[in-house]
């Protein structure tokens, strides 16, 4: 799809949505602290801003994703220990551990999701890195330990960098699924590969209904690394992803999109690409999660170490003279916490943040990896 159609496709795609590392640079997941604070800080005093009123849990091992069951309880996964947790009234248990993870550099145990049908089917799906590939497991969870799992989709590739991992169901009950390009740049274009992709499958692990391909689970392609995926309050698909030596992107994902890697990376690649809504500096992003809440999106800067709140100006939502979407970013909390890695609104109107320090990157002394609490001024 062009540039100059991508505008006007975007409303018939929410339509859709709302109803159904290089050698050069590794990885900027990997990269170094954050250097400077950036032109559109702000004061943690301003209306809007974000403030850390507690810590839900400390003493982690890079914890990575999140995910909340109908009671308000948490789930949540570490990447190198394999470890499955539940946090219920403050206190933080072991409910299961994946044995066969295989952790090295940016590999190990990622993404979480809750099934939308939980109350009755009580299944938990999780992405994990293993000798072989990456690959989606479905298990149960009864309340007290995470059952055996099922392999439900695998031959997702699988490298020291790249390997994606973020999940979650959309408002169509589908689950959406980011990979990355494990490092094989050209993976990102291949149509038949699983890698440098955002997957749309159902519950069993099989393509969607309504799948650009209907016998591929691949929604879009030309991604290198997303870590990052929200839906809004109109049923729109955004994802984050890690640039290479030059700018992060936020993209608005639509079915059957090319976003351009290795091809190109940011703006300004031939028309059949689609360009980003938002590009950062990597050294002030280097993104990891991505949730809504409270009619913004909010992104968590790794390499950059702060939180982002990007306001979304939707007046040219239906592509009016084929101008892009307009949107602006404001970062907060920068250095303050070290690198950030995921963030994902809570049912008690917070924001949970995961701190990822414990592999020696990022600022804190104590290199103690934490969930934070936070709260919107």
């Amino acid at each position: 799809m062009s540039r100059r159609s991508f505008a006007s496709f975007v409303a018939a795609a929410a339509v859709l949505l709302g109803a159904c590392a290089s050698p050069s640079n590794p990885s900027a997941d990997e990269g170094p602290a954050g250097m400077s604070r950036s032109a559109t800080e702000s004061p943690s005093s301003e209306p809007g801003a974000p403030r850390v009123t507690g810590t839900v849990a400390s003493g982690l091992d890079t914890p990575w994703g999140i995910a909340f069951l109908p009671d308000g309880s948490a789930l949540f996964t570490e990447r190198n220990t394999g470890r499955i947790l539940e946090i219920t009234d403050g206190t933080t248990r072991e409910v299961g551990r994946i044995d066969d993870t295989r952790v090295q550099g940016e590999s190990g145990l990622l993404g979480i999701a809750v099934s939308p049908a939980f109350d009755t089917d009580r299944l938990v799906y999780l992405y994990v890195t293993t000798e072989h590939d990456n690959r989606i497991l479905r298990a149960t969870f009864d309340g007290a330990a995470i059952a055996r799992p099922e392999v439900i989709l695998d031959g997702i590739p699988a490298g020291r960098i790249h390997d994606g991992g973020r999940m979650l169901f959309g408002p169509d009950g589908m689950l959406y699924v980011a990979t990355g390009e494990a490092g094989e740049r050209e993976l990102a274009q291949d149509p038949d590969s699983l890698g440098g992709k955002i997957l749309r499958i159902d519950g069993e692990g099989e393509p969607a209904p309504g799948n650009p391909d209907p016998d591929s689970p691949v929604f879009s392609l030309g991604h290198r690394n997303v870590q990052g995926l929200a839906f809004d309050d109109r049923g729109r698909l955004w994802a984050s992803e890690f640039g290479q030596n030059d700018v992060d992107e936020l993209n608005l994902v639509t079915p059957g999109t090319n976003y351009g890697w290795p091809e190109v990376e940011g703006a300004g690649g031939p028309d059949e690409f689609v360009d980003p809504v938002l590009t950062w500096p990597v050294s002030e992003a280097s993104p990891s999660g991505l949730a809504w809440f409270e009619g913004s999106l909010w992104m968590a800067g790794l390499r950059g170490e702060r939180l982002w709140r990007i306001d979304i100006d939707d007046s040219n939502i239906d592509g009016t003279d084929g101008e892009a979407i307009a949107a602006t970013a404001t970062d907060f909390l920068v250095g303050e916490y070290g690198r950030l890695r995921t963030v994902v609104a809570a049912p008690d109107g917070s924001l949970w943040l995961t701190t990822s320090n414990r592999d020696g990157r990022g600022s804190p002394a104590d290199d103690d990896d934490r969930i934070l609490r936070t709260e919107i001024a």
